[in-house]
């Protein structure tokens, strides 16, 4: 028997398409105007690891990775900023400018960025182009930061790229008011590294925001910005629209910019900064999207419409409807790379197409990572990222009863993540990871108890007995009952888990 659907079963894709356009048209008139001013786009590799790496096996290699990490971690963390690009730019001047000798695809947004870029990266790789890739924060060692060719480089290739910059980061840090930060040293070595390696091109993801950036002294071909929501409100901006401004900083001039369905205000802001910039814009549900989806075994089939046509029949290996639109916006990225509907027409090749999506992989997001019961780990840390969770969990899973493990940090709104989670979890067990950030367990524990009621709520300070507690719960179903375990809140919580549960 198929794993996949009859397509017998799945709907006209054109008037699926045709349905989806008019219900993305019908929307706030305001942007009516922004738009006659914008050019819209219109057409008449090895795979990636699925793992992400160990400590290194030799004690040499692993002393000197640890002594990297220790003075990386005595730099400003990533939650302390102080908003300019004017160090990591100085830092680059006396590195020779590494980042302008590739084309680069430049990744901004709230939820679904790093999937996103490892979309875009499995099918440039596909078709034979050697890749760089840079993400945060990272799922277990800060090495999967940086990948060459669908792989985290190396501890060893780490240690060298830090050790063969870092005279001219000392020399940076005695020039400038503040040192330079962890993220702006690691940036500047992704850079590096993909400068060395050398790579064809380099899928970037912001940090945070996007203008003041530290990935934003790359002039990227393609803009990408997927769907923006509310996060770091006290650093963005209330509103999408707020934040919206601020991650446009990543659209230059002349360039592609590909929009994931947005807000109408943070849409607003999007068109007019490409207004301004002459970038040419290609929108989610208008000129690309999801034309039909069905759920597959391990995974979803996909029909997409891209920037040159129609690609049937793609099998994704993850789940949710949100994985579809980042598939999509991946996709239409590529195409505009390639220079599909402005250079040429022709759609790419289908089949490198589904080969580059079948191996596909997301490590932390919907995870699979034990049966009996099921264990899924997710690292959606905030409402929106919840709610798509949630929804998916749905479609994709059989739970009869699922106990939700969560350790949230404290500056997000942990009150609206435990709320999108609450109709899916029979009981949820409140603990907290490793990291100074984390929301202390009582705290959480409080909030929890506000969401669910307090029979409802279990709480385990510690990680590992908050995985056993959960487990257990879940098991009262019965081996054969259905039972399962969500381990989410934040990254790093579920990075823990992952190596608690032998993945890694």
């Amino acid at each position: 028997m198929s794993d996949h659907p009859h397509e017998n079963d799945q709907p006209d894709p054109l008037d699926a398409f045709e349905e989806l356009v008019a219900e993305e048209t019908d929307r706030d008139p305001d942007l009516a105007v922004i738009e006659a001013g914008s050019r819209t786009l219109r057409t008449q590799g090895g795979p990636p690891q699925a793992d992400v790496p160990a400590r290194p096996e030799d004690p040499e290699v692993d002393r000197a990775l640890r002594e990297v990490e220790a003075e990386l971690a005595g730099r400003w963390g990533e939650t302390k900023l102080e908003p300019s690009v004017s160090r990591i730019a100085a830092l680059m001047d006396v590195l020779g400018t590494p980042q302008r000798s590739y084309p680069s695809i430049h990744i901004t947004g709230t939820n679904g960025k790093t999937s996103t870029a490892r979309m875009i990266e499995a099918l440039l790789g596909a078709f034979e182009l050697r890749t760089g890739r840079y993400t945060s924060p990272h799922v277990q060692s800060v090495t999967e930061r940086i990948s060459l060719d669908g792989a985290p480089i190396s501890a060893e290739r780490f240690i060298e790229t830090y050790q063969d910059i870092k005279p001219y980061i000392e020399m940076v840090d005695g020039m400038q008011e503040y040192r330079l930060s962890f993220f702006e040293v690691l940036t500047a070595m992704a850079y590096a590294a993909f400068a060395d390696a050398p790579v064809d091109v380099a899928v970037v993801e912001v940090g945070m925001g996007g203008s003041w950036d530290a990935t934003n002294v790359i002039d990227g071909d393609v803009a990408v910005v997927t769907p923006i929501a509310l996060d770091h409100t006290d650093r963005l901006g209330a509103t999408p629209g707020e934040i919206a401004v601020e991650k446009g900083g990543i659209i230059k001039q002349d360039a592609t910019v590909i929009l994931a369905q947005q807000p109408v205000d943070a849409a607003q802001a999007l068109l007019k900064k490409a207004v301004e910039v002459d970038a040419t814009v290609a929108r989610e549900g208008l000129e690309f999207g999801v034309v039909a989806r069905q759920v597959a075994v391990g995974g979803q089939l996909v029909t997409l419409r891209g920037l040159g046509g129609e690609y049937p029949e793609v099998y994704l290996p993850l789940h949710g409807a949100h994985q579809a639109h980042n598939a999509a916006v991946a996709l239409a990225a590529v195409e505009a790379f390639f220079g599909v509907g402005s250079v040429r027409a022709e759609a790419l090749d289908i089949d490198t197409v589904r080969k580059a999506f079948a191996a596909v992989s997301s490590p932390g997001r919907l995870e699979v990572v034990r049966r009996s019961p099921t264990v899924v780990l997710d690292a959606a840390h905030n409402p929106a990222g919840a709610e798509v969770t949630a929804e998916a969990v749905r479609e994709a899973f059989d739970f009869t009863r699922l106990i939700g493990v969560v350790g949230a940090s404290a500056d997000k709104n942990v009150r609206g993540l435990l709320e999108a989670f609450e109709p899916i979890f029979a009981e949820v067990v409140v603990t907290q990871n490793s990291t100074h950030r984390a929301m202390d367990t009582d705290e959480l524990a409080a909030i929890a108890v506000e969401v669910f009621g307090e029979e409802r709520v279990q709480v385990e300070p510690r990680l590992p007995e908050a995985l056993e507690a959960a487990i257990t719960l879940a098991e009262e179903e019965g081996e054969f009952a259905g039972g399962g375990v969500l381990v989410t809140g934040s990254v790093i919580t579920v990075g823990e888990a992952r190596l608690l549960l032998g993945k890694g």
